[in-house]
This record gives C-alpha cells, structure tokens and sequence, in this order.
C-alpha cells in the first residue's frame, strides 16, 4: 500500500473518531442556485463575534506585492515551482488544501522549510459560499488543524477555491480563529492559455503596490514556467515579490470617507450661476520658480518611473488625477503624495467639461474629490484643471461652486499625450518656452514619451537657473 493510501486512512479514522466527515454535505461542486445561508443551515450556532477582515490588496505605498498560490500539485512540479522561487529569490504564500496536506504532508513541509507562508484554501477547495455556514466553519476549522498538526504552522488567513467569500464565510473563518479571508488583486490562475509575451505584458500592466497575485499549482502546466514572467515584470516595474504576512504587517488601516478632515471640501451647489472663480495660466514670475505638473493616470510602471525620476532630481510636483485610477488603484495616488508631491482634482472620468450639464458636471468634480481624498487620507490640493483643458464661463462656475475656486491651467504645453512625439521634441519644446513662474503640462500616460524626456528637460531647465515648486506653491497658496 502506497504512503499517501496509509496517511488517507489515518485521516478518515480521524474524522470518524471525532465526528466528523470530510464528505459533510456531499462532494463539493459549483452547485446553481442563491447560496445557503447561515440562518439556513441545520444545527450548530453561527459566531456573533466580528467577522474576519476581508482582503483583496493592503494598503501601503511601499514598492512591494506578494505573490499566492492556490491548492497543491504533484510532488513533481510543487519540487520544481519551489526551486524556481528560490532561483528568482521570491518568497510566496500557499494556501494548501487540507485534503492534500494529509495525502502528502512532505510536499508542505519541504514550503514551509523553504521559508515560505502556508494558509488555509479549505478541505477540498471547495466554493463554500455554496455551502451552510456549518459545513463552511467544519471544512475551514479541520483544514487549519491539518496544516497545523503536518506543518507546526497555525494558519492565519483563508482562501477559497475562487477566492469568492460573503458574510458566513467571514464569520466562520474569525470563529476558527483566522484574521482575514483573502482574495486577489490580480487573478492569473487560468492564464497559462495565453502566450507568454502577451502575459508578460498584462502583469507589468497591473502590478500595483500593495497587490495580491493569485496563481493556480493544479492542473497547470506553465506554472513554473510562470514565475520568471511575473519576476521579470514586478522587476520592471521596480518593485519586490514578499510573503503575504510581510505585506500585511507594513500595510495600514484606511479611515473611513466621512472620518477624513476636508472630505466635504467639494459638494454639490445648485447656486453656481453667481459663483467667483480664479483662473490662472502662471505664476507671477518674480522668481526663477516654475512648476511640473502631471495629468490624468496611469499604471504602476508609468507613475512609478516618473516618481523615480523626480526623486532623484528632488522635485516636488503637482498631480491632477483623474479619480477613476485611484478608485481601482488608491495605493499609487497615495505613492505620489507620500513622495512629496502634490495631489489635485481632474475630474472623475475625464470629460470634456463644457459638454456637460452643471449637475453633471458637479457630480464629476465632487465624486473625484471624495475618491481622491479617500485614496490618499487626506484632503487633496483644492485646484481643478480640466481635461484637455477646455473651459467656458459657465463650466468654471459651476465647479468654482463645488469649493474648486482655482482653475489651475498652464502656460507650457508639448502636447506629450500624442504618441507620435518624440522625446526630444517634448525637451525642445518644454526648454524653448518656459520662463519664470511657468506651469509646465505633461502626462503620466502609459506607452508615451514623457518618461524618456523628463530627465533632459529637468536638466535642461535646472542650467538656466530655474527651481521647482508645487503649483500651489507657485501660487501662494501654502501656507
């Protein structure tokens, strides 16, 4: 009789001994039909206490991300996915079936001498938002003692098979002592369908600090073959891969909207018709002051590099965000202002704002303003700039009406946005008419060439003498 045939008898002898199944409930499968609540399951009573954190990124500006695996393959290919981690340095978390980790407790033990995390992925990977809310706290508690009792390591999140959880979930995981139910940020469990430049290029595209990979260690065949594409493309970017409890430990609560001093700095005023507003191209050019600013979003990668850039030349610079980035992303806005830069309103969504209702146009102004503030903790830098920079009298009022009084425009423009600029055009045109107290526009758009042209420009500009300042700064609005 083969190893795992024995550990498997032992396992059931358990669960008989103790009253339990691993078959409670029946094979798990994706089963049609709205989920069993807890309310409905029989017998057993559901946990009053505070439901576990649910967790798909951590919130922290640092240049860091971790990457995951689901489930347990073969004594093969978890052996050669282990290797590959230690060739690329990457140290992952596994969140291993319980089912599994009692087949084959070497397989887990050899993760957990590699220094890596291991975690919960219940019994038998199962949906268990599909299931009542006892069998869910069974197959979750029995999976943790498993892994505890193979491994000597206590299990401190859960993960589902899809990473889907609800509120019974939550429950059961904090009764079973679990601090988190843990999804993703970035979902590549099916990815091994596509070719490897095409996924390449989709990691670099969504890495973000903060973020959660997911990957699949079942029924995938490129899986090691996986890992030198995400190490390639997270060191691209320029950040580093560490273990799921590392990135939690450096990540930080986020305050609640309402709990944000200056939250309600923007709101809707249907009064705008008579609304002042101050719109301003420059600065008054007493000094040799001038200031970067940067538009609208991008990825990591982009925004990144321009940090990266400015860092090294100590600049600090005004960013105008245009908020549906920092709504999927608030971990790079919140980069930028820990950088020292300054943080502005560009809308929500990017529109053409003299094609819009005032209502609408409201709406855009103060649902970034909120996002914004969210994203960052802080109340942004009250100057608005419009896309494309079009405006009309009555546009300008009716934001002016919302709290952004400063319409923050600019007086240097490269038209950087088009890809067909070449950098050195973008570093002519910055150098040949800037002059004291200028407000440069550039873009942190991905796949232009801003990012090569900015250190030229930045030198270029520091050889005539000039020092750069926020836009706010460059306006006398700091205090």
């Amino acid at each position: 009789m083969h190893k795992w045939q024995l550990s498997l008898i032992a396992l059931l002898l358990v669960f008989f001994l103790t009253g339990c199944s691993i078959l409670q409930g029946g094979k798990d499968v994706e089963k049609s039909g709205p989920a069993v609540t807890a309310e409905e399951g029989a017998g057993g009573e559901v946990y009053a206490g505070e439901k576990s954190k649910a967790v798909s990124f951590v919130y922290t500006a640092q240049k860091v991300l971790t990457l995951t695996f689901n489930g347990m393959g073969d004594d093969k290919t978890m052996n050669e996915l282990l290797d590959e981690l230690d060739k690329y340095h990457i140290k992952a978390t596994f969140f291993l079936p319980g089912n599994r980790v009692a087949e084959e407790p070497e397989i887990a033990r050899e993760i957990v001498a590699r220094g890596h995390d291991v975690e919960n992925n219940t019994l038998n990977r199962a949906d268990l938002t599909q299931v009542s809310y006892q069998e869910a706290h069974k197959k979750i508690q029995r999976t943790s003692q498993i892994i505890e009792k193979e491994t000597g390591v206590k299990p401190r999140y859960v993960r589902t098979r899809s990473g889907a959880f609800n509120d019974d979930i939550r429950l059961a995981a904090a009764q079973c002592g679990l601090e988190a139910v843990i999804s993703y940020s970035l979902n590549l469990q099916d990815w091994h369908k596509d070719s490897s430049q095409v996924v390449s290029g989709f990691v670099r595209k969504h890495v973000t600090r903060g973020g959660i990979i997911a990957l699949n260690t079942e029924d995938n065949p490129q899986v090691v073959a996986d890992i030198a594409i995400i190490a390639k493309a997270v060191s691209e970017v320029g950040y580093k891969l560490i273990p799921l409890s590392k990135l939690v430990a450096i990540g930080s609560e986020r305050k609640p909207l309402e709990t944000i001093p200056g939250y309600d700095a923007a709101q809707i005023n249907p009064d705008f018709k008579k609304a002042e507003y101050d719109l301003v191209y420059k600065g008054n050019g007493d000094k040799k002051e001038i200031s970067l600013t940067f538009d609208d979003w991008g990825t990591d990668y982009t925004v990144t590099k321009i940090l990266d850039i400015l860092e090294q030349y100590s600049i600090k610079s005004s960013f105008f965000l245009r908020a549906n980035g920092p709504e999927k992303n608030p971990n790079l806005a919140r980069a930028i202002l820990e950088a020292g830069h300054e943080v502005a309103n560009h809308t929500y969504s990017h529109p053409v704002i003299t094609t819009l209702t005032p209502e609408q146009l409201q709406d855009e102004v103060v649902k970034a303003h909120q996002i914004i503030t969210e994203a960052i903790q802080q109340k942004p830098a009250m100057l608005f700039r419009p896309p494309t920079g079009a405006f009309d009298e009555a546009s300008a009022q009716a934001v002016a009406a919302t709290g952004y009084r400063t319409i923050a425009m600019y007086d240097v423009t490269t038209y950087d946005w088009d890809t067909s600029k070449k950098a050195e055009d973008i570093v002519r045109e910055i150098i040949e008419n800037t002059e004291n107290g200028s407000v440069i526009l550039l873009h942190m758009l991905d796949d232009i060439h801003t990012i090569e042209a900015l250190p030229a420009a930045i030198e270029g500009l520091k050889s005539k003498g000039y020092t750069f300042v926020t836009m706010s700064k460059l306006l006398g609005m700091e205090p």
